[in-house]
């Protein structure tokens, strides 16, 4: 690993290939994880961001705070309170793409125990953690660094495991041990606060409440557990670059060390982390299939040099990757003469498959669909 590690240090000569580099690197196993450990003081070029994307664009105070904060506490229940929960998630999915939501009913307990997860796991012994790491796409659990570190513009200052828990969950044994029993409870846990989810968007679509249910919207999970080292110079590389998700819906658990912000109204505006809560986020395909009502928004995550920041995002989409797979479109229930279909329909695979090849450049992956 020493080696590896070693040729990529010094990536500032006029000879600098980005691709014999971005290989050295992988051949690692290390992850940034690995760099931070080694003790380097200088970020290595491969993860440099031009000058305007890390950035922090100034913000202003009432934006800063306007990031909806959801309480669920009265959902299914008291008709009137039930009513208010759907207003306000409609506003915050037509207006901001994002919101917080407490007494979500996942206890705080599970919520602590997977942080701790995601902790345990990068934090074995580089031969233990590296027996995980590949690019193969196809093995249930897929730990690397940058998951389009070949295609994007730039690498992000972040390593992932990520592994599909459902509609077919894995087998125990195929799990990491180190956050194998947490994962496990915690997506599903996820997963009956999704169903709770899609019934509330429904109901704010002008929808019989099982509509996003009966069509699959939360038949799919995956996890991405994300690992984000402190950083020597965060100030030229991020974290995660400029996206919005390829799915129908986010949840995302997020430590205490701030980072995550929301594009809003060309604006970069925190997402400031709050004991006990859940961000929720409108995915590509749910704007999609909402004709443009709900958005789906781009959002970051910045470098930092406070310590390790851990975040759990869970994606609810269907992962069946066959060519029959489902069709999603505009849902014609939403459609009017006044109101055409905005999109073309498309598969999740095809809508994946074309995030993936793209990677994380900066662009909507929506644009590819547009009628």
């Amino acid at each position: 690993m020493e080696d590896g590690l070693t040729e990529i240090r010094d990536t500032n000569e006029p000879t600098y290939d980005r691709r014999r580099e971005l290989e050295a690197f992988d051949r690692t196993k290390a992850g940034v994880k690995g760099l931070a450990d080694s003790g380097i003081t200088k970020v290595p070029r491969i993860f440099h961001h031009p000058p305007d994307e890390t950035r922090n664009i100034p913000k202003s105070v009432k934006l800063q705070s306007a990031i909806p904060v959801i309480d669920l506490a009265g959902a299914g229940k008291a008709p009137i309170l039930h009513k208010e929960i759907v207003d306000k998630v409609r506003e915050a999915c037509e207006k901001w793409g994002f919101f917080q939501v407490v007494n979500h009913g996942i206890p705080i307990s599970t919520l602590e125990e997977m942080k701790a997860g995601v902790h345990r796991f990068f934090d074995q012994d580089f031969e233990i953690r590296s027996q995980w790491y590949t690019r193969d796409v196809k093995q249930r659990v897929v730990y690397n660094c940058n998951f389009d570190l070949f295609s994007a513009p730039t690498a992000n200052w972040r390593d992932s495991i990520y592994c599909v828990m459902a509609p077919n969950p894995p087998d125990p044994q195929e799990l990491p041990l180190a956050c194998r029993d947490i994962l496990i409870e915690f997506c599903k846990e996820v997963m009956k606060l999704g169903s709770t989810l899609f019934e509330i968007l429904s109901e704010s679509l002008g929808l019989d409440p099982n509509h996003l249910n009966s069509i699959g919207c939360g038949e799919g999970l995956a996890s991405l557990c994300n690992y984000y080292p402190a950083c020597p110079q965060p100030e030229l590389t991020l974290g995660t670059s400029k996206h919005a998700d390829s799915d129908f819906l986010t949840v995302l658990l997020q430590d205490h060390i701030r980072g995550l912000q929301v594009l809003h109204q060309n604006q970069w505006v925190e997402v400031p982390p709050i004991p006990g809560a859940l961000v929720v986020n409108v995915g590509d395909l749910l704007q999609l299939i909402s004709n443009d009502k709900f958005i789906s928004v781009e959002h970051r995550v910045l470098a930092n040099n406070v310590g390790a920041r851990v975040s759990v995002a869970c994606f609810f989409r269907h992962f069946d990757m066959s060519p029959s797979a489902k069709l999603y479109a505009p849902i014609e229930e939403l459609l009017t003469e006044e109101n055409p279909p905005k999109y073309r329909a498309t598969t999740v695979k095809d809508y994946v498959s074309h995030f993936n090849n793209k990677g994380l450049d900066g662009t909507s992956a929506l644009l590819h669909f547009k009628l």
